[in-house]
């Protein structure tokens, strides 16, 4: 049973990501990330998930070195954009992060989206990245099952992570299961379905714990081994959703809202968002 904020999985190169992290998708007003990421990391959350497209690595930089936090403890996600992909355009783009961010090392470097067949050079400037030591982890981001394996016959090394749309209306129940058979541990943005939540079946079993659906949908993530990153901004919603490690889901339970699977997409289709 994971029962605390602070633990986490081990990623198949030995690397300890937390089970719980920080998204920052669309945070992009004058202070409010490093507020968001001050009241997380008193929280108690030590992942904070950033990307060249949420336009707020610089201010992650900023919180991060001012947080009262040693770096150690802090893993830190960022990614490489669509038009950034190929060998030598993602090695560039990987420098401008990584001085927005003001960071000597990333934590977990992800292909943001997959697009058409570019991202088979983008993982050859990972592995490099990698090896030099200047990304503690790769992986990618909104890979199915198909670019996996066409990233598998040309590549050394496995993506370590995938973050992909995960949520009780789209469960992915085969992309969970190739990536659990490969070690690759899938991760879960936007789990809570944009704000979604209005179900009469996670309503009903909120409140048989004594918790918010919110936080039932979160603690389901964590029972199917998935690790997920609720953005907020709110310091008192940001401290809901770390509040998930006292109950444990029935197996009835998770099979309920598994059940309630529309293959329902809140964000782009990786195979329709060609570039």
């Amino acid at each position: 049973m994971i029962a605390s904020v602070q633990e986490r999985v081990k990623l198949r190169n030995g690397v300890e990501m937390p089970w719980l992290g920080l998204g920052l998708w669309k945070v992009k007003a004058e202070g409010e990330a490093e507020r968001a990421i001050r009241a997380a990391i008193q929280t108690g959350y030590r992942s904070i998930d950033t990307a060249k497209a949420y336009r707020n690595e610089e201010a992650v930089g900023r919180a991060i070195r001012d947080c009262g936090v040693s770096r150690d403890e802090l893993f830190i996600t960022t990614k490489i954009w669509n038009e950034d992909q190929g060998y030598e355009r993602t090695l560039t783009a990987f420098e401008e992060s990584r001085k927005r961010l003001g960071l000597d090392v990333v934590d977990l470097l992800l292909i943001h989206w997959p697009g058409k067949d570019k991202f088979v050079d983008t993982w050859r400037a990972f592995e490099k990245l990698y090896a030099e030591g200047l990304v503690r982890a790769i992986g990618v981001s909104n890979f199915q099952i198909h670019h996996l394996r066409k990233l598998a016959e040309s590549s050394e090394i496995v993506p370590m992570v995938n973050q992909v749309e995960f949520h009780p209306l789209l469960t992915q129940k085969e992309l969970l299961a190739y990536c659990k058979e490969n070690g690759i541990q899938l991760e879960a943005w936007s789990p809570l379905m944009q704000g979604n939540l209005d179900h009469a079946v996670l309503q009903e079993i909120a409140g048989k714990y004594g918790k918010t659906p919110a936080q039932v949908v979160l603690r389901w993530d964590l029972q199917h081994g998935v690790v997920t990153i609720p953005k907020s901004v709110t310091p008192s919603r940001i401290a809901e959703n770390a509040d998930i490690f006292d109950f444990t889901l029935t197996d009835e339970d998770v099979a309920r809202i598994d059940a309630l699977n529309e293959n329902r997409r809140f964000g782009p289709n990786p195979d329709a968002l060609l570039f």
